[in-house]
């Protein structure tokens, strides 16, 4: 049949009985239309309304001492942090610091955490987008969770067993990681990042054109977290995903024009969809067949034009999200300025590669959605569910019904339209990135709250919103209020993820105060010594609750001081702190952990240390005194 490439002619219309958010902001948005999933042109009555709502809310309900079914990781958005939330409750589990300063936990201040943040740690912020799980044979694994950090290059990799940052990685040659997708099968090898802004190359200061300016997708090796190879690309680069053979990768492009101003990213009337393809890349690289840049040692090769890595597929301008559907068919455009998205078959790019086909060949719908179509998620039973920006509102659509009417079938693909509050970015639905995606719940981060919640000053919340779609129609469930723009979130099923109760004493977190504890011939767990090496003194403590091992020690004014503070307490949540008053140190010890803080010792006197987590009924008496005399 006849495709179609207008954007404008007979796209389906929304049945009367309006998913219009202008003429339904109340029970219509709630309840859905019915016309849009075939049931008919009237809204739901007042009393199915108000009975479907009661449900939904009862299957989000988790009465206390239950728990949730998902766990939901959350980007920290600005805060530079990981958020931690059980859904469906939405109830906030734990924070994880990744790339800010916490000082509940230490980090950013233990050595521990300085440690893992190395060379980056003159940076004291973040802005975290991008959450995703590592993966077996394209389903979680539940080994660790993978965050960018936009404001300063860098990737960070977190340990899901104690829900601790444990590798922090810049990525070099690049400014700004934004898109961040894992490879899904045979398993997460790889841990693609597009850098989103053109520099030039090298980068030194001795030049400033456009001229050699480009960006690059970098592939990190997930174990190591070391980049195994990047690849230079005509435009810029924004989201990522990959597919389910481990073959393929593709990134929007928002800048093809590789403008500097606001007016000329526009210019263009379409940009693209760039696809990588892995094992050529990783072939070429294990042939030697790459170049370096500057100091870096990463290997580079050359992905503009024609070249055999890369496939620029036109699509319509400034698209933002690219997202993979469950079953693997398909890559989806979200395409921001224009109301379609562009549904791309992974199948075909095998005989595009080949040369067998033209670039739009691969492209198999775009359906009219609304206006500012963000990012797309699905339910595994074939419905896809896409943010619209300027409509405030989410559109479920059907995927085999987009295509049929991309072939000129007269099919209506748009299934319901839900207002949500207000202008959303991402989505997220239950298990989407994955085989197992199973359509219960959908998640929708809005970048507004406006009139939702109280009003606090200027700076609002933003909105993310629970919805049951475990039916055929779209509810909204839950309102709730985040902080410093999160972006984005993933939701697993609990059994996916096994976390320690008490950390192992050989655990490699702290497996440099073991090394240091030798040296010093301390036995960790039993002793409770002073070791000083010049101006350097070791303390070495434990602790069982309520009371430190070690109450009082002497050091001098300016001394280097380290305290290693082994918690032996084996009872699960028996979390001991330690804080020296007014030095700026605090840090997080909890049960079989050794964590470690070094500061220099102030002026001559007395200061307390005491216990900063509430451990026992005599948590209050429980510290000690640093004596500090002149030096």
């Amino acid at each position: 049949m006849k495709k179609r490439d207008d954007l404008t002619k007979d796209t389906p219309q929304v049945p009367e009985g309006g998913l219009s958010r202008r003429r339904f902001m109340g029970a219509a948005a709630l309840a859905g239309v019915a016309g849009a999933t075939g049931l008919g042109t009237s809204v739901m009555s007042r009393e199915a309304w108000a009975a479907a709502a009661e449900e939904a809310r009862n299957k989000a309900h988790i009465a206390p001492g239950e728990l949730d079914e998902y766990y939901g990781f959350w980007s920290g958005g600005h805060q530079g942090e990981v958020r931690v939330l059980g859904v469906p409750s939405m109830r906030e589990l734990m924070r994880i610091p990744v790339f800010n300063v916490d000082s509940a936990t230490g980090w950013g201040i233990t050595n521990e955490s300085k440690e893992i943040l190395g060379g980056d740690q003159q940076y004291l912020n973040g802005d975290c987008h991008h959450p995703h799980i590592s993966m077996t044979d394209g389903r979680y694994d539940g080994k660790y969770l993978f965050i960018n950090d936009k404001a300063n290059t860098r990737v960070a990799r977190i340990r899901l067993d104690i829900m601790k940052t444990d590798k922090i990685t810049h990525i070099p040659n690049v400014q700004a990681i934004h898109g961040l997708r894992l490879q899904k099968v045979p398993k997460t090898n790889y841990v693609f990042c597009n850098a989103e802004f053109v520099i030039p190359q090298p980068n030194d200061g001795k030049e400033f054109s456009l001229e050699n300016s480009y960006t690059m997708f970098s592939a990190l090796d997930a174990e190591t977290m070391e980049v195994a190879w990047q690849v230079i690309v005509d435009g810029n680069l924004d989201n990522t995903d990959a597919d389910y053979t481990g073959k393929y990768a593709a990134s929007t492009c928002y800048n093809s024009e590789r403008a500097l101003d606001l007016a000329g990213t526009m210019r263009n009337d379409r940009d693209w969809v760039v696809v990588f393809n892995v094992e050529r890349i990783a072939a070429a690289v294990k042939a030697g067949k790459f170049k370096t840049i500057g100091d870096s040692k990463v290997p580079v090769v050359d992905g503009r034009g024609k070249s055999e890595f890369t496939r620029y597929i036109p699509v319509p301008k400034n698209p933002h999200g690219l997202n993979t559907s469950p079953d693997g068919k398909y890559f989806i455009a979200n395409g921001k300025l224009s109301p379609t998205v562009s549904v791309i078959a992974i199948d075909k790019l095998d005989d595009l590669f080949d040369d067998k086909i033209e670039l739009r060949d691969t492209i198999v719908a775009e359906p009219e959605l609304g206006l500012g179509p963000l990012h797309t998620t699905f339910d595994g039973r074939g419905n896809a569910y896409t943010t619209l920006f300027i409509d405030s509102q989410v559109c479920k659509w059907n995927i085999a019904d987009a295509i049929k009417h991309y072939n000129g079938d007269k099919v209506n693909y748009i299934r319901q339209k839900l207002d949500v509050q207000y202008q959303p970015g991402h989505n997220h639905a239950s298990l989407t990135e994955s085989r197992d995606a199973d359509g219960k719940w959908l998640v929708v981060l809005s970048k507004f709250s406006k009139d939702r919640f109280l009003p606090v000053g200027p700076l609002h919340p933003e909105n993310d919103q629970l919805i049951d779609i475990s039916g055929e129609e779209m509810k909204l469930v839950h309102d709730g209020p985040t902080y410093a723009e999160p972006h984005d979130c993933i939701l697993v099923r609990r059994d996916q993820i096994k976390t320690k109760k008490i950390y192992d004493r050989q655990d490699p977190y702290f497996a440099s105060a073991r090394a240091q504890a030798e040296k010093d011939g301390v036995t960790l767990e039993t002793d409770n010594k002073v070791v000083r090496d010049g101006n350097k003194v070791r303390i070495y403590m434990t602790s069982v609750a309520p009371q430190f091992g070690m109450t009082e020690f002497k050091v001098k004014e300016g001394d280097e001081v380290t305290v290693y503070v082994t918690n032996l307490d084996m009872v699960e949540d028996v979390t001991h702190g330690f804080c020296m008053v007014n030095h700026g140190v605090s840090m997080e010890i909890s049960p079989q952990q050794t964590a470690s803080v070094t500061f220099t010792a102030g002026k001559p006197g007395v200061y307390w240390y005491y216990c900063n987590w509430f451990c026992h009924a005599l948590h209050m008496e429980m510290g000690g005194r640093m004596l500090v005399e002149k030096a």
